[in-house]
């Protein structure tokens, strides 16, 4: 109905046309109260009753003028009419359409008008007696096509204020939380620089003052490393409070074992190998693992953990594993392979909700340390995860 509207209102006023048509065979006078067929419309009737109907189809594009041309056609039908036929079904129609499609004051002013237009019509110039149930009907039917309207430009009124605002709240939900995000950062950005500065700054000058008098005068030196031990606990001390404030209450407790990294990858694979995935490795950093900066170690080393997790989680049954860990000039390159197992499709399954941030976290890795990591099936069957960590 929406989609044709112009369909919708031919078909409306076919109906509407057929009611007025089936009306004017009725005589409401019959000696034994309502009867059909005792009487028959003029032609003149006839004429009024069609274009009544065939204005109802424009009344959504020229609310008002439809109800004009309905109300004159009514006029024309209550004084000269003998019998009187139903044209003003056209007139109580179009009057409910400009109800329904314009403001209240406007409401009020046209459906008094067209009340007592029609109404007083009726009653002083038409052939029946001006208290006849016709005359009272007119009324009637036009105080409630006018009420009806109203009625529903209210509730259609509301019902898109409430859909304009959940759009405009679903439009400003993201740029919401981007600023919250934001806001967040600075404050933590700003409350730890309140922790650290001062102590760090303290550090740094007693340090300085105590590499330029460590020969001349050691007791003074020594009393300058007391200050940077204390200062340096201190700072120790308020920065775990700060970050305790951080965490929420339901959070585990910090980890007080050493970050892993390669020099434990043969720990994590076992863990794997014991699970049932069998794991081969190799290793060729030219140097040893712990020469590498702590943070391509760890990256390396999470990387590896989270490639074989998702090769345990969605690999087939049988699948098998190789981790390859080579320094390549000024790089350190991370692979990961599977075979897929046993199943047709060895890609990772859809994530469920509030997970799958495995390949993003790996990505984050290797993007923070100016590296890149690319993941996706291999031809034949399998994954592979390659990650290039700058060293």
């Amino acid at each position: 109905m929406r989609a044709h509207p112009l369909a919708t209102d031919a078909v409306l006023a076919l109906g509407a046309l057929v009611s007025m048509l089936l009306g004017s065979f009725v005589d409401p006078h019959g000696p034994l109260g309502p009867s059909f067929r005792t009487r028959a419309p003029e032609p003149v009737s006839l004429l009024l009753m069609l274009l009544g109907a065939a204005a109802l189809v424009f009344r959504r594009r020229s609310p008002r003028t439809v109800l004009a041309v309905t109300c004159g056609l009514t006029l024309v039908e209550l004084a000269t009419g003998e019998p009187r036929a139903p044209v003003a079904m056209s007139a109580v129609i179009a009057l409910y359409t400009v109800a329904a499609r314009t403001d209240r004051p406007t409401t009020w002013r046209t459906g008094l008008l067209t009340m007592a237009g029609l109404t007083g019509v009726a009653m002083l110039a038409g052939p029946l007696p001006w208290y006849a149930q016709e005359n009272i009907g007119i009324f009637a039917w036009t105080g409630m096509a006018a009420a009806a309207g109203d009625a529903v430009r209210s509730r259609r009124a509301f019902v898109d204020a409430i859909r304009e605002r959940a759009e405009r709240a679903e439009r400003t939900r993201e740029e919401e939380a981007r600023r919250r995000v934001a806001e967040e950062r600075l404050r933590i950005a700003r409350d730890l620089h309140d922790v650290v500065a001062h102590h760090i700054a303290l550090v740094n000058v007693q340090a300085g003052v105590a590499a330029h008098v460590m020969d001349k005068r050691p007791d003074q030196a020594k009393e300058a490393l007391a200050h940077v031990r204390d200062a340096s606990r201190s700072a120790l001390n308020e920065l775990r409070a700060t970050v305790g404030l951080l965490r929420q209450s339901g959070d585990p407790e910090a980890p007080t074992e050493p970050a892993p990294g390669l020099a434990v990858l043969d720990e994590l694979l076992d863990t794997f190998r014991h699970a049932g995935l069998p794991v081969d490795a190799t290793v060729q950093l030219g140097t040893e693992p712990e020469a590498l900066p702590a943070a391509v170690d760890l990256a390396a080393y999470r990387v590896i953990q989270e490639a074989l997790t998702n090769v345990r989680k969605h690999a087939g049954p049988g699948a098998q594993a190789q981790v390859s860990v080579v320094r390549v000039g000024a790089s350190v390159e991370v692979t990961v392979l599977d075979d897929g197992g046993d199943s047709a499709d060895s890609s990772p399954a859809p994530a469920p909700p509030g997970g799958g941030h495995g390949h993003l976290g790996m990505r984050e890795r290797a993007g923070a340390l100016g590296g890149s990591c690319f993941t996706g099936p291999r031809y034949g069957g399998g994954y592979r995860v390659h990650a290039i960590l700058p060293v």
